[in-house]
């Protein structure tokens, strides 16, 4: 019998479990989804392989382009071998144009173009509903320093033209998307490294000539099928999991 592994951490979409060696956990893509801090649920039937593969070809493409990750190999359907980081409390939102929040906040149409990419944060914490914060509270409370807070830039913005130049090509989109950070250490030196995942559930995607929804907006609003919208994504971006039409949704009462 296989012994039993210890799990780290679970989130609404993923748990970690301790890796086969050390600085390293396993990733686990969960079928679940989850909107509105998690007050909106269902069961998306194989929601979590269709993620696991996507993140995983993001995440080898940033690799490829020279993007530091904590991605080191796929396991299995569900699961990803990654590197143990320190996650940085941080939600990086960059918005490319304007939808959700922002476009509420401020009153704009959803859709117009942005001046320039916009970085923003909201600080970890589900019971809170992720609050934006600014720079000065995130240095107040030393979640992050100003060279961290450069560093984090300069990833995001990176991280958003490969992104953007990926989905682009296959038709795609890129309204908005956000990514976490964590601090790996190589002996003394601390480093900054792109962490999580990268799939439909942390980016929002319209299709670049319909403006159709291939993202997590879909459950949100009740716009269809979400299974339908991610089987999309990665039918364009090649990485479509061969059973992947049988997956069908099961709603969670």
């Amino acid at each position: 019998m296989a012994p039993r592994r210890k799990k780290i951490y679970e989130g609404k979409a993923k748990i970690l479990y301790e890796g086969p060696e050390p600085g390293t956990l396993v990733q686990y893509f969960k079928d679940d989804a989850t909107a509105f801090n998690a007050q909106k649920k269902a069961t998306i039937e194989g929601k979590g392989v269709l993620n696991n593969r996507l993140s995983e070809f993001f995440m080898q493409g940033l690799t490829n382009v020279g993007i530091p990750n904590h991605f080191i190999r796929r396991l299995n359907m569900r699961e990803q071998l990654i590197r143990q980081v320190e996650i940085v409390p941080l939600e990086v939102i960059v918005r490319n144009f304007a939808a959700g929040s922002i476009a509420k906040r401020l009153g704009l149409e959803e859709g117009t173009a942005l001046p320039r990419p916009i970085v923003e944060y909201s600080y970890k914490n589900d019971a809170l509903g992720d609050p934006l914060v600014p720079e000065e509270y995130i240095i107040a409370f030393g979640w992050a320093n100003q060279q961290d807070l450069d560093d984090i830039i300069s990833l995001a913005l990176r991280v958003n033209d490969f992104l953007a130049g990926v989905f682009y090509g296959v038709g795609i989109k890129l309204v908005d998307f956000k990514i976490e950070i964590g601090r790996v250490w190589d002996g003394d030196f601390m480093r900054l490294i792109v962490a999580d995942e990268i799939s439909p559930d942390s980016c929002r995607l319209w299709d670049a000539k319909t403006g159709a929804h291939l993202d997590k907006d879909v459950f949100r609003r009740d716009l269809g099928s979400l299974t339908d919208a991610y089987t999309e994504v990665a039918r364009r971006l090649g990485v479509l999991p061969t059973n992947s039409t049988n997956m069908k949704p099961t709603l969670i009462n």
